[in-house]
C-alpha cells in the first residue's frame, strides 16, 4: 500500500485515477479548489479544498504523511484546466511548480509524475515516429507551460533522490469525452464534419484509462533508475475514418462530406497559440506518430478506441 498525493484531484482524470488507487487499497491523499463525490466514500481517501499555489496547506499534507507517490495532475487541459490557456494560467503552474519540487525532495518522496503534453513535439517532417530525443517543435502557451514545468522538476531533482517522471499525454479521450478527437474531424465553422480521401490518415491520442495504468505502474515499481521523460500514448494512432465511425455509433455525429486533401499548413497563430484544441486541417497529413516504447516498459497501454469506457 503507497501514500500517494494527487493534485488537480477533482478534475477528469484526477478522479478516475483517484477510484482505481483506492480499489487497489492506497491511501490517497488529495488537493483541488473544488469538492468532488469521493468525499467521505473510503476511509484511505483525504481530501483538502485548496488553490495549488496554497504553499502551507499543500506542505503540511506532503510534511505529515510520508508520501510515496505524488501524481502532479493540476494545471492540466483535460482534467482541471480549460483549454483557452492564458498567461495567467501559466503563472500559476509556475508559482506552484517550484515549492511542490522543493517540498517533494525535503520530505524523501520516492517518485514524482508530472503531467506534460506531447503537443511539445509540434509538426513534425517525415515518416520517423517521434521518439523522446525528437526535437521540441511546439509554439502554444501550454507548450511553454508544460516545458517550464519539465525544466524546474528535473532541476530540482538533479541531486536527489526523488525520481522525477515526466508523462508527456497525448490529447486524452474516454468513450464519453471526445473532445479531442471531434477536433481533427469537425468544422465548428460550418457545423460539419469532414474527410479526406477514406479517412486513412491517423493522429496519436491516449485513452485517459492509459494514462491512468501509467501512473500505477510507476508507483507500483519496486526500485531501480526509470526517471526522464515518457511519451503516454495509445500503441497505434486512431484514423479520421475511425474517429467519425465512434462517433455515429455513439450518435454524436450526422453528415461527414468530404474534402480535397489540403495543399499546406495555414497555421492560425494566435488562436493556436492560446487554444490547447485547435488543430489547422491542413496538417492533417503530418506526421503525428508517437512512439511509446519506453513508457510500455512501465504498463501495457491495453486501452483503445475500441475498449474504452
Amino acid at each position: 500500500m503507497a501514500n500517494v498525493f494527487i493534485t488537480g484531484a477533482s478534475g477528469m482524470i484526477g478522479l478516475a485515477l483517484t477510484e482505481m488507487l483506492l480499489r487497489k487499497k492506497h491511501r490517497v491523499f488529495a488537493v483541488d479548489e473544488r469538492n468532488n463525490d469521493l468525499i467521505g466514500t473510503d476511509q484511505n481517501y483525504t481530501f483538502v479544498q485548496c488553490d495549488i499555489t496554497d504553499k502551507e496547506s499543500i506542505k503540511s499534507i506532503i510534511e505529515s504523511n510520508q508520501i510515496d507517490t505524488i501524481a502532479h495532475l493540476a494545471c492540466t487541459v483535460d482534467n482541471d484546466l480549460d483549454p483557452l490557456v492564458t498567461d495567467a494560467e501559466m503563472k500559476r503552474s509556475k508559482l506552484c511548480d517550484k515549492f511542490l519540487y522543493e517540498t517533494a525532495d525535503k520530505c524523501g518522496v520516492k517518485n514524482i509524475v508530472l503531467t506534460s503534453t506531447s503537443n511539445v513535439y509540434g509538426l513534425q517532417k517525415g515518416r520517423e515516429p517521434i521518439r523522446e530525443t525528437t526535437a521540441e517543435k511546439g509554439s502554444s502557451n501550454y507548450v511553454d507551460m508544460k516545458l517550464t514545468s519539465e525544466k524546474l522538476l528535473m532541476k530540482a531533482m538533479k541531486k536527489s533522490d526523488t525520481v522525477p517522471v515526466i508523462a508527456r499525454v497525448a490529447p486524452i479521450y474516454t468513450a464519453e469525452f471526445t473532445d479531442n478527437l471531434r477536433e481533427h474531424v469537425y468544422d465548428k465553422k460550418e457545423d460539419v464534419a469532414y474527410i479526406y480521401k477514406e479517412g486513412e490518415y491517423g493522429f496519436s491520442f491516449c485513452c485517459m484509462y492509459n494514462y491512468i495504468d501509467f501512473i500505477s505502474g510507476v508507483i507500483e515499481i519496486p526500485s531501480g533508475r526509470y526517471e526522464g521523460v515518457y511519451n503516454v500514448c495509445d500503441t497505434r494512432p486512431i484514423t479520421a475514418k475511425e474517429i467519425l465511425d465512434f462517433e455515429r455509433e455513439h450518435h454524436r455525429i450526422g453528415a461527414v462530406i468530404q474534402r480535397n486533401p489540403p495543399s499546406g499548413v495555414s497555421f492560425n497563430k494566435s488562436k493556436g497559440k492560446t487554444d490547447y484544441r485547435f488543430f489547422d486541417p491542413g496538417a492533417a497529413f503530418g506526421n503525428w506518430n508517437i512512439d511509446n516504447t519506453r513508457a510500455k516498459r512501465i504498463s501495457t497501454f491495453r486501452w483503445t478506441l475500441s475498449n474504452t469506457k
